[in-house]
């Protein structure tokens, strides 16, 4: 069994993506990648609709955030192959469950995988972590995550020495 942390989940997350896979009809799996792809919370995540979505501009507005302030969210290529491959559900959600859904399915999931202790939480810290690592500044991997404060942003990233050494040529 591997031991689960936003800092291992690197080196596991093809293992988790498999597992991801063949549990249920797979939505699980584009969860998982949406969550690292974005930085969403959970609660974000399965408030969000299909008509706060803006194609056009490759960004999502979520209207229902833990501190109470919407935010547009920017996306990555990865992230709009997941809205891409998410059927349409009829109440307009973007995900057809729930938060506890998600929270269930991710621990079978990393059951399944022989991950321990990785929560679908840990994938927020991991998502911040890699937006750092993409070269981003404090105050842009803040207006995607909806941090309101650095104390609180640092407490989210976890970067890794060895993804660090190319930067420093």
């Amino acid at each position: 069994m591997i031991s689960g942390s936003a800092a291992s989940l690197a080196t596991s997350q093809a293992r988790l993506l498999a597992a991801a896979q063949s549990y249920g009809n797979g939505e699980i799996a584009l969860a998982i990648t949406w969550a690292i792809e974005t930085a969403m919370r959970r609660g974000e995540t399965v408030a969000m609709r299909w008509e706060h979505w803006d194609r056009k501009a490759r960004v999502f507005l979520l209207t229902e955030t833990k501190n109470g302030t919407a935010r547009r969210v920017p996306l990555s290529t990865a992230a709009i192959a997941v809205l891409e491959g998410l059927p349409k559900q009829l109440d307009g959600r973007v995900f057809g469950v729930h938060s506890a859904s998600i929270s269930r399915a991710f621990a079978a999931t990393c059951k399944a995988a022989g991950i321990e202790g990785l929560t679908f939480h840990d994938l927020r810290h991991e998502a911040t972590s890699r937006l750092f690592e993409k070269g981003l500044n404090p105050m842009e991997v803040a207006a995607i995550t909806g941090h309101k404060t650095l104390q609180m942003l640092k407490r989210y990233t976890h970067l890794r020495a060895e993804d660090l050494v190319g930067r420093l040529g």
